[in-house]
C-alpha cells in the first residue's frame, strides 16, 4: 500500500529546477517573434540582385567605349569591329528609355532521345530603338523566361544600322528605304520597296513591328513563300533591311578621309590598361 501511495503522489519539481513540462507547453517561444530574421534576408537578396554590378569590360572595344574614346555606334559600324559585349550596346542605347524589344513568336520545338522527347522552348526577339537601328535575336532554351532572355541579349548583340532614304524629291527626314532591297530565309521572299511620303507601312502585322522598330515610315512590301512560318517571315524582313547598306548609290560617292582604326588610334591607352593589369 505504501508502494501504491507513492507512486501516486506526483514528483515535486525542485526550486529553481528547469520545468522540461513548461518548455514543452511554450514550444517555439513567442510566436510574434518567430521566423527570426528571414524576411530581412529575402530583402537583402532582392536588393542585391536589384543593384547593378559595375560594368568591367574585357574585350578592347569594351575599354575604349568605357573610357569614352569611342562616341557612337556609328564608329563601331564604320570600321566593322565586332560587338562582343552587351553593356556596349547598353552604353550607346540604354533599355527601355531608348531601345524597346518585341518578342514576335515562342513556339516549343521537339527533339527525340533514348528516354522520350525533349521539349524546349524557342523565342524571337526583335529590339529597335524607332531611329535607324534594329536587331533579331532567336533562342533555344528548357524555360521561356531564360529563352526571352537569351533571345534579348543576341538581338542586342546583332543590331545593325538601318540605311533610309527618300521617294522623289529630298524634302525633309529620310522616310522609306533607298532602293528596293530584298531578303529571302527558308521558302519565304520578302521584298522591300520604296512610297512616298504619307503612305505608312504596307506590310503584314509582323513585318510591320520590325519596319516600325527600325524607324521606316513609308514602304511597300511584297511577300512569297511559306509566310505562315513566321521565324522565316521575320528573318527574312531583317535580312532584307541588313541589305540596305549593301548598294553604293551616287549620293554616297563623295570621297572621305580615310580613318585610323581605334584599336590603332588609341594602342598606348590599351597598352597602358593592360600593363595595369
Amino acid at each position: 500500500m505504501a508502494e501504491n501511495n507513492n507512486k501516486d503522489q506526483a514528483p515535486k519539481r525542485e526550486e529553481g529546477g528547469d520545468d522540461k513540462r513548461g518548455e514543452r507547453r511554450n514550444f517555439g517561444g513567442d510566436r510574434n517573434k518567430r521566423g527570426g530574421n528571414r524576411g530581412n534576408r529575402n530583402n537583402n537578396r532582392n536588393n542585391k540582385n536589384n543593384e547593378k554590378q559595375e560594368w568591367v569590360p574585357v574585350t578592347k572595344l569594351g575599354r575604349l567605349v568605357k573610357a569614352g574614346l569611342v562616341t557612337s555606334l556609328e564608329q563601331i559600324y564604320l570600321f566593322s569591329l565586332p560587338v562582343k559585349e552587351v553593356e556596349i550596346i547598353d552604353h550607346f542605347l540604354p533599355s527601355p528609355a531608348i531601345l524597346k524589344d518585341d518578342v514576335m513568336k515562342i513556339c516549343p520545338v521537339q527533339k527525340q532521345t533514348r528516354a522520350g522527347q525533349r521539349t524546349r522552348f524557342k523565342a524571337f526577339v526583335v529590339v529597335g530603338d524607332n531611329n535607324g537601328h534594329i536587331g533579331l535575336g532567336v533562342k533555344c532554351s528548357k524555360e521561356v523566361a531564360t529563352a526571352i532572355r537569351g533571345a534579348i541579349t543576341i538581338a542586342k548583340l546583332s543590331i545593325i544600322p538601318v540605311r533610309r532614304g527618300y521617294w522623289g524629291n529630298k524634302i525633309g527626314s529620310p522616310h522609306t528605304v533607298p532602293t528596293k532591297v530584298t531578303g529571302k530565309c527558308g521558302s519565304v521572299r520578302m521584298r522591300l520597296v520604296p512610297a512616298p511620303r504619307g503612305t505608312g507601312l504596307v506590310a503584314a502585322i509582323a513585318p510591320k513591328k520590325i519596319l516600325t522598330m527600325a524607324g521606316i515610315d513609308d514602304i511597300y512590301t511584297s511577300s512569297r513563300g511559306k509566310t505562315a512560318t513566321l521565324g522565316n517571315f521575320v528573318k527574312a524582313t531583317f535580312y532584307a533591311i541588313s541589305a540596305t547598306f549593301g548598294y553604293l548609290t551616287p549620293d554616297v560617292w563623295s570621297e572621305y578621309a580615310i580613318l585610323k582604326n581605334p584599336y590603332q588610334e588609341h594602342t598606348e591607352y590599351l597598352a597602358s590598361v593592360m600593363q595595369d593589369k
